[in-house]
């Protein structure tokens, strides 16, 4: 069994610690202010990374105060990338990054909105849990809030559990969660629990000075509400001096080794490094009372190294109806990134917006790619684009990676284009197509909820030996994270196969298509499944891994005959 799925079983074998003995966490709990997307949860995340590098068991949760029930049903400019947890979760892009910088595989507990929290509540109420008595936002939605921050904690058997609040201090709808905070710290010993506020030091460009007034005004909020942030990390775009990091320390009761300055870096993966020069483990651990063996972050310094290193590059395309909002791939974009650093590569991504490929627009980007990846997406808007480009690396032997759609548009081409079943499609996108290459599953159709007709969650698959899948990955059968609804329409699989489609992936019972590849291709190759939701940093997805590969031959194999045709030019003259 290679590395990469010998690593994640093995975490997953670790499971909840056993014994009898209860333990009992330390919580830090994760507030924003000034502006949102300050980076809260890269900043939870590298948290968790230095923290694990002491020998530390770390679990990790964010707190959403929408109330949507879960991101699941959210358009992606609302709220970006829905990253799917092992357990069948839709959860925020957030656990995203927990997962590739803590290497821990999150839960459903791990994500919790003010959706779930009311709708808990609210059947509680229905089914007379409450005895008759009158439901309030206190005590009775704080209080499920903080089960929730307990139950994180309880059922990882973590050491510290890493609390992040979504928005910004000062929002309406993050009144009950700060409220919920505040309780749970009261409940906990002093040396239990722990305020990080993230802020933002606004730099004014006339005068060339960092304002800390934003920072004292959102501490102030917090104040208003019964928190004392012990810990401010201060993000910025510029140098901090040692006179603002004292201002900020004075004005807003906060010792001065625990205002962390944090400098944008060159790449996220530097952040860990940035965190942990500043000494805020250690601060964290004397405030915990904690014993931990020296940090391990070797491996991490070399992956950070091996990413500023000087590199060939590849230019890779991302087709897909939301590339003006890279969030919305966020975990495709890592992993493409994750797999360049393995191969030693450097990355270009370029953004290529599916509506615009089907309106005749922005082809020219496709012929200087080295290689095509078409992500997942829902509804019909833009598919034409993601067939083009699908047609487009299949004529031209670039190679390909389809993800989700990404495959059902590759299958889709093929028919149309190979097979000469020029009205295929899917039967998401047209009803009444004669050729619904990809179908509902048949216990799906009676289903009208949104959120119940998805396959979500990890599901086993088994590869076909010596295909291209079979080759990247290095053992027999895997398991990947799905999100969809349609799957490959098994009447047409014979005709796909006797024309050049290897069904490389399939269910254990035979059933569903989980990944196709083109024979006569070098790297065409598509998942039913979300294989970037699996990647880490130092440890590269199996597929991305041959699809650099591949896409880094095809440059070379171009810049050859290039050079060949340019010697040739040159001896006729």
């Amino acid at each position: 069994m290679n590395s990469f799925f010998g690593e994640l079983m093995r975490d997953n074998r670790m499971g909840v610690k056993g014994g009898s003995e209860m333990i009992r966490p330390k919580y830090i709990f994760c507030t924003g202010g000034v502006v949102s997307s300050v980076g809260k949860g890269l900043t939870v995340a590298a948290i968790g990374r230095i923290l694990k590098a002491r020998g530390l068991r770390v679990a990790l949760q964010k707190l959403d105060p929408y109330l949507n029930v879960d991101p699941g049903t959210m358009s992606p400019y609302q709220h970006g990338e829905v990253f799917v947890t092992a357990d069948g979760a839709e959860t925020d892009l957030d656990l995203g990054h927990y997962e590739r910088f803590v290497d821990e595989n999150v839960s459903r507990l791990s994500n919790v909105t003010a959706g779930q929290v009311y709708l808990t509540v609210i059947e509680k109420e229905r089914k007379g849990d409450y005895l008759g008595g009158t439901i309030q936002v206190v005590p009775h939605i704080t209080n499920e809030i903080k089960r929730c921050m307990k139950l994180v904690g309880q059922r990882s058997g973590a050491d510290v559990v890493i609390v992040e609040v979504g928005g910004t201090a000062g929002d309406i709808e993050g009144l009950p969660f700060l409220e919920a905070l505040r309780q749970l710290r009261t409940e906990l010993k002093r040396s239990e629990a722990l305020y990080v506020h993230v802020t933002f030091l606004p730099h004014i460009g006339a005068t060339d000075e960092l304002k800390t007034k934003p920072t004292q005004h959102s501490v102030r909020e917090l104040r208003g509400i019964g928190i004392q942030p012990d810990v401010i990390i201060a993000r910025t775009d510029h140098p901090v001096n040692h006179d603002i990091v004292n201002k900020i320390a004075l004005f807003c009761d906060v010792d001065e080794d625990a205002v962390i300055p944090l400098e944008t870096a060159d790449n996220i993966y530097a952040v860990p490094l940035l965190i942990e020069e500043t000494g805020l483990a250690d601060y964290i651990l004397d405030r915990f009372k904690i014993e931990a063996s020296s940090p391990d972050l070797g491996e991490w310094r070399q992956l950070v190294t091996r990413f500023r290193a000087a590199k060939d590059k590849l230019r890779i395309g991302i087709v897909g109806k939301y590339v003006e909002l890279h969030d919305a791939y966020m975990s495709v974009k890592e992993s493409i990134v994750h797999a360049a650093i393995q191969k030693d590569q450097d990355v270009e991504i370029v953004w290529i917006h599916s509506g615009e490929l089907e309106k005749g627009k922005d082809r020219d980007k496709l012929r200087d790619l080295d290689g095509v990846v078409v992500p997942g997406g829902f509804g019909y808007r833009g598919i034409e684009g993601k067939i083009v480009a699908a047609k487009f690396a299949r004529e031209n032997n670039v190679p390909y990676l389809g993800l989700c759609l990404g495959m059902q548009v590759m299958c889709i081409e093929f028919a149309r284009n190979v097979l000469g079943l020029e009205d295929a499609s899917s039967s998401e996108f047209d009803v009444s197509t004669p050729h619904p290459i990809i179908d509902l599953m048949l216990e799906q159709r009676a289903i009208t909820d949104l959120g119940g007709t998805m396959r979500l969650g990890e599901y086993p698959c088994v590869l076909v030996p010596n295909s291209l899948a079979a080759q990247a990955y290095g053992v027999k059968d895997v398991m990947e994270r799905h999100r969809h609804r349609f799957e490959f329409n098994n009447v047409y699989r014979d005709l796909f196969a006797k024309n050049g489609v290897s069904f490389s992936g399939l269910s254990p019972d035979n059933v569903l298509v989980e990944i196709s590849e083109l024979q006569d291709h070098p790297f065409m190759l598509g998942t039913q499944f979300h294989p970037e939701f699996l990647s880490r940093p130092n440890r590269s997805h199996p597929l991305f891994s041959a699809f650099v590969g591949a896409s880094a031959a095809f440059r070379d194999a171009k810049a050859s005959m290039a050079s060949a045709m340019h010697s040739g030019m040159e001896s006729a003259e």
